[in-house]
């Protein structure tokens, strides 16, 4: 069966424009993913919000994980000025790009602006580039855009 190491986010400090900050609601995605993964098969470990990304990291690479889920909602550089979700993996990794092409293409059935979700390669990202395991970092919305903030507190179940 297959094992995951799921890291919502411990960003604390991260607000969203409406309330709550992405720790808190990225959390409340990995409790809503939970049932699903148990009714799956699929086993997972998880970090805690008291771990940091390097933390985070350093126990996915001490185990041995067919995939490396970061779960994250995104800021734009102007706030409040993007909407859209991203998938990012590491070039060069099929099995992380076509995880993260499986979560966009789950995620455009259900984000209003399906056009603005897609999978895409990066090595900027520590929790894409330093693990062991495929990876994918889910940028899930903009926490800082009123719209896409609701979005995510209205669809976790989703």
């Amino acid at each position: 069966m297959p094992i995951i190491y799921l890291s919502p986010s411990t960003q604390e400090n991260n607000y969203y424009v409406n309330g709550g900050t992405e720790e808190e609601y990225m959390n409340l995605l990995a409790d809503k993913m939970v049932p699903y993964l148990d009714a799956s098969g699929i086993r997972y470990v998880r970090n805690t919000p008291s771990m940091t990304a390097a933390s985070s990291i350093a126990a996915s690479n001490a185990g041995n994980y067919d995939l490396h889920l970061a779960l994250h909602s995104n800021a734009a550089p102007i706030y409040g000025s993007a909407r859209g979700s991203i998938a990012f993996y590491y070039p060069g990794s099929a099995q992380g790009k076509r995880a993260a092409q499986i979560i966009a293409d789950g995620l455009k059935a259900i984000y209003p602006l399906p056009d603005l979700v897609r999978a895409e390669a990066t090595t900027a990202i520590g929790e894409v580039r330093r693990t062991r395991a495929p990876s994918v970092l889910l940028e899930l919305a903009f926490h800082d855009n009123a719209a896409d903030a609701q979005w995510i507190k209205d669809n976790l179940d989703a």
